[in-house]
């Protein structure tokens, strides 16, 4: 399997499962050429706490499966943006209020955005 498709598989995987629990808005942002940073954004909206935690965990347990394992983790203890790092593929789940307040689309407006919902 190629980088590429490798990528690809994590991007849907990550996508299903946002879908699986009901995320909002769900964005897959293409910033490879346009960042150093990463290859690939995924964002989505959480109504709730709760919502965000099972979504987030989701993640990782499907990940886990594919024996792809999180590089790093950050804002599970606030909830308000959590971020899970797969190196290639970023996963920021925003509230609604921190997704309007930090609009991230908006830094990556060169990127290739794709709306799965």
């Amino acid at each position: 399997m190629t980088k590429n498709d490798n990528i690809k598989k994590i991007i849907s995987i990550i996508t299903n499962c946002m879908l699986d629990k009901k995320a909002l808005d769900i964005r897959v942002v293409h910033v490879k050429g346009v960042t150093s940073l990463t290859d690939t954004l995924i964002i989505c909206t959480s109504e709730s706490d709760p919502q965000t935690k099972a979504i987030a965990n989701h993640i990782k347990e499907c990940l886990n499966e594919e024996n792809i394992k999180a590089w790093h983790t950050e804002g599970y203890e606030h909830l308000n943006w959590v971020l899970i790092d797969y190196v290639n593929v970023v996963v920021n789940i925003f509230s609604k209020k921190a997704r309007e307040y930090y609009d991230i689309e908006r830094l990556w407006a060169d990127a290739k955005v794709e709306k799965i919902n």
